[in-house]
């Protein structure tokens, strides 16, 4: 019996060429692909790959197994999706993930609503960055991922995905409320906050790429960047508490803060969009409502 998750490393294999690449994808070390596809030729009766220089490539046998593996892949998830559309309820299990503020404001809600309209819809909601997530988007373990983009700092799009325009949001200067620049009112340059101490996401995440290329180049300098936290709840305070400043999109800011000033930035109008990321193919009716449930109260923030 031929393993549909081995399917899955062969079909990204023949996609991407190399184990290397493969284990990026999908966020696994590359011994651990090479294992996976040892398994599925021991599984198969078939001998799947052979030596290419320093690496391997599909043989015949390979290539003929992934064009299957391709069909079957897509055929399981269409038998799943009519299957769950035969009773003529809507049931079944939805695993979503998202970046902090969408699951906040919009994830959480949804699985509120889906309890509420379709209470035999199972909602697993885990926090996840993009990057986390590809593996299990690509592998089904994660049905819908809410990811972001910001302003000059476009993701890639990898094949297989989809990327649905969710919301788009204008990105706010955060100061200290004691701040000199808050008592003139209106948009802070950020030119102005060269020698401010600022505060943004972990390294390596789409928020802390933002902030430095800001910077950059709407003022010029690097910031000086002390503190870092992928939680929105201590950059914030890090603005209120230690007299940072941050450059962080509408969703996460809080409604009033006597602690906070929020101002535009003046140099250029800054923004952050938000998509759904799902599988390419059908979705089943549970994933249906859910999506249905996000769009509807991502259109709804104020």
């Amino acid at each position: 019996m031929i393993d549909f998750r081995r399917l899955r490393f062969l079909r990204e294999f023949e996609e991407r060429g190399t184990l290397g690449a493969v284990a990026t994808a999908l966020g696994y070390s590359p011994s651990a692909v090479s294992q996976q596809l040892t398994l599925l030729e021991k599984e198969s009766g078939a001998r799947l790959f052979e030596k290419a220089g320093r690496g391997v490539r599909l043989t015949d046998a390979g290539r003929l197994l992934a064009r299957h593996a391709r069909i079957l892949l897509a055929a399981a998830e269409a038998a799943e999706a009519d299957l769950a559309a035969l009773g003529g309820q809507v049931r079944g299990t939805v695993r979503a993930g998202g970046l902090q503020s969408a699951a906040r404001r919009l994830l959480v809600p949804a699985v509120a609503r889906m309890a509420a309209e379709h209470p035999r819809v199972r909602v697993e909601v885990t926090e996840l960055e993009l990057e986390q997530a590809l593996p299990g988007l690509r592998l089904g373990s994660v049905d819908v991922m809410v990811s972001d983009e910001y302003d000059g700092h476009p993701r890639p799009r990898p094949g297989g995905l989809r990327f649905t325009p969710l919301l788009d949001e204008p990105l706010h200067l955060v100061l200290p409320a004691a701040h000199p620049l808050v008592r003139a009112g209106g948009p802070v340059p950020v030119a102005a906050l060269r020698d401010d101490i600022w505060t943004a996401s972990d390294e390596g995440t789409g928020h802390h790429a933002m902030v430095v290329g800001t910077c950059r180049a709407l003022g010029g300098y690097e910031p000086d960047l002390r503190h870092r936290s992928g939680d929105v709840d201590v950059i914030l305070d890090l603005v209120r508490i230690a007299g940072a400043v941050a450059l962080l999109p509408a969703m996460t800011l809080p409604a009033d803060d006597p602690g906070l000033a929020v101002r535009p930035v003046a140099e250029a109008a800054a923004g952050r969009r938000l998509f759904l990321v799902t599988r390419d193919g059908p979705a089943g009716p549970a994933l249906t409502a859910f999506l249905a449930a996000v769009t509807d109260l991502a259109q709804r923030l104020p």
